[in-house]
């Protein structure tokens, strides 16, 4: 009975949910719907099969939890996401667009400096945090060092890659008009790699969240995300642990909703960016 109330809530949302996708006024609800459908569904099976908070709290009391935490919940953001992920992302990004650019310029880094990176970026980061955390502190700046380092080397390769997307055809006309190597950039090369950059700005902002988050289980001061999800899972406080991985989802859509929103803006022209 418990499985067939949970299947036809299933059908009759799934069954709805094609209706909305079918037209175009309706389509932008379709995932709302859909995540309202997880939701139920996963609050239905926790309730009827009666499965221990422990294992499973239900949304309900996530939701609940969240609404009572707020002031810790926006505490450990400030911590974790602008403190240590955000500085970070903006550092380890900008660092690698300079550096690519540099070794644009000198055939010998691109030979020596790219096997490097994709070594450095293969490093576990269960690793390299504990390390980062010795050298800089329990503080928001070990975790900042930790994405610089998770960051650095997608965006660096991206950046390359989009560098170095221009044809021959269209540098050649470059030097017909003598531009110079800066114009040939500016006008040229920086626009043909946008997509290729965006790509990799995208990339960063999975990457600098979890690095952050991480980086705190091995040392913190007693805030943030990372140390407050290793201390509730030891004290068996789920509701609390759900909520910080609620504001963590939250947070990464959201930044990663901005780049995309950039991104359409400025590689308007793109054909990705098309229909």
């Amino acid at each position: 009975m418990k499985i067939a109330i949970i299947l036809l809530v299933w059908i009759g949302l799934w069954w709805l949910n094609t209706r909305l996708a079918r037209s175009t006024k309706t389509a932008w609800f379709v995932p709302i719907l859909f995540g309202i459908t997880l939701l139920l569904l996963w609050e239905l099976t926790v309730r009827l099969f009666g499965v221990s908070p422990v294992i499973l709290p239900p949304p309900t009391d996530i939701a609940l939890t969240f609404a009572s935490e707020i002031p810790t919940l926006w505490e450990d953001f400030v911590q974790t996401i602008i403190k240590g992920a955000f500085s970070g992302y903006i550092i380890g990004c900008g660092a690698a667009f300079i550096t690519a650019i540099i070794i644009d310029r000198s055939p010998f880094l691109q030979r020596g400096l790219l096997p490097i990176g994709n070594f450095v970026a293969a490093l576990p980061i269960v690793g390299v945090a504990p390390i980062l955390v010795m050298w800089f502190g329990f503080d928001w700046q070990s975790k900042a060092a930790v994405v610089v380092i998770m960051v650095f080397f997608p965006m660096l390769v991206n950046t390359v890659a989009g560098l170095q997307a221009s044809d021959h055809m269209q540098r050649d006309l470059m030097r017909t008009y003598n531009a110079s190597y800066v114009q040939t950039l500016a006008k040229l090369r920086i626009p043909t790699a946008m997509p290729f950059i965006f790509n990799g700005l995208k990339i960063a902002t999975t990457l600098a969240l979890i690095g952050a988050i991480v980086a705190e289980f091995f040392g913190s001061p007693i805030k943030g995300m990372g140390f407050r999800i290793s201390t509730e899972v030891g004290r068996l406080n789920l509701d609390m642990v759900w909520a910080e991985i609620t504001v963590a989802a939250i947070a990464g859509s959201a930044l990663y909703g901005l780049v995309s929103y950039i991104e359409q803006r400025v590689t308007f022209w793109h054909p990705s960016q098309r229909g």
